[in-house]
């Protein structure tokens, strides 16, 4: 295979159009009917989304490449890595897990329903350890680096972020009783709906979808501006919006933050990015290296590992929690 050919692969493989093209050769269309035909189908919509995201925002100068730019070296970095990694960890999970499950959920309505809400409570679980455990924040902040919001952010992760999130998600799930097949079915969706509430302003100007004028239903299905403020640095917002689809977990656990119409969202980490790539991947390991380097004591050396970002041992603490609680004592 010359260079070309690679690269060409690459390009397809990114848009998810190989499977399709091979159905379209067979000429045995009825494949698409069948549930891995229809994930053939439903697999490209994102990065061809993300294409048309990309030409608009170019048309309206809005194209924020350096965002793209960001994403992209990451994705390239990631490209196999990561993959694997969450596939073996994935299969070990199943593997070693499943014997012990309360029972076994099947692929009838009520037990999908059930999936799903066991399915976004492991998420749940990784997703705010990811920014309330200072080790896994190394990890997931490289996702919140980007300082806009559009859906090659949904690429840009650090590579061990999948295999680790995937450990605590598919354990969970598999614990709970879910079957591989039905947790791989609930994965496919949840992942397809959660690359999508990346969707920028580009694409889509009001994030809401119209699911504010939906009562009950809407109320706890989350958008993409749920998610956007997810993203967001600013005090009111950090920490909140943690579930992918249905945001019930965050409102039980109350983490769930609606836009405020006063506040607009400033997308980022709080720590400026001055290093561009190599900064957004790595510098959160750095940071923490640095704090481990000045702790004085081994158990302070743990404790900076295992508590939120922002905690100090010096009591000079700059969390998202602490910051947030200012926030809202001085707007009273």
């Amino acid at each position: 295979m010359n260079f070309l050919e690679l690269i060409v692969n690459e390009i397809l493989g990114f848009l998810g159009i190989n499977p399709a093209i091979e159905i379209i050769k067979t000429g045995e269309y009825t494949k698409f009917l069948t549930y891995d035909g229809f994930v053939t189908l439903v697999y490209p919509i994102i990065p061809i989304l993300l294409l048309i995201e990309l030409v608009i925002g170019h048309f309206h100068k809005k194209a924020q490449t350096k965002v793209y730019q960001l994403s992209f070296l990451i994705y390239v970095l990631n490209r196999v890595i990561s993959r694997y990694l969450s596939i073996g960890v994935t299969s070990f999970v199943i593997a070693n897990f499943q014997k012990y499950a309360l029972f076994e959920a099947s692929f009838r309505w009520y037990w999908i329903i059930y999936g799903y809400i066991v399915w976004e409570f492991s998420h749940f679980i990784y997703h705010y350890m990811g920014h309330k455990v200072r080790l896994f924040w190394c990890l997931h902040s490289t996702h919140h680096a980007p300082e806009d919001m559009n859906l090659s952010v949904t690429y840009a992760h650090f590579f061990l972020e999948g295999p680790y999130a995937d450990a605590i998600r598919g354990t969970i799930c598999i614990l709970a009783g879910l079957k591989p097949e039905l947790l791989f079915f609930i994965m496919f969706i949840d992942g397809t709906y959660g690359a999508f509430i990346h969707v920028g302003e580009n694409l889509i100007k009001d994030g809401r979808l119209g699911l504010h004028k939906l009562g009950l239903v809407g109320k706890f299905i989350l958008s993409p501006t749920d998610h956007r403020i997810h993203h967001a640095r600013n005090p009111l917002y950090m920490d909140t919006n943690f579930c992918n689809l249905l945001n019930i977990w965050d409102r039980v656990f109350k983490t769930y933050q609606p836009l405020h119409p006063d506040i607009e969202i400033e997308y980022g980490i709080t720590r400026p990015i001055k290093g561009g790539f190599l900064d957004a991947y790595f510098g959160e390991f750095v940071a923490l290296f640095k704090d481990m380097a000045r702790a004085g004591s081994l158990k302070n050396m743990l404790l900076y590992i295992v508590m939120p970002p922002g905690w100090s041992h010096t009591g000079d603490h700059k969390t998202a929690a602490l910051a947030r609680r200012d926030f809202l004592n001085n707007n009273q």
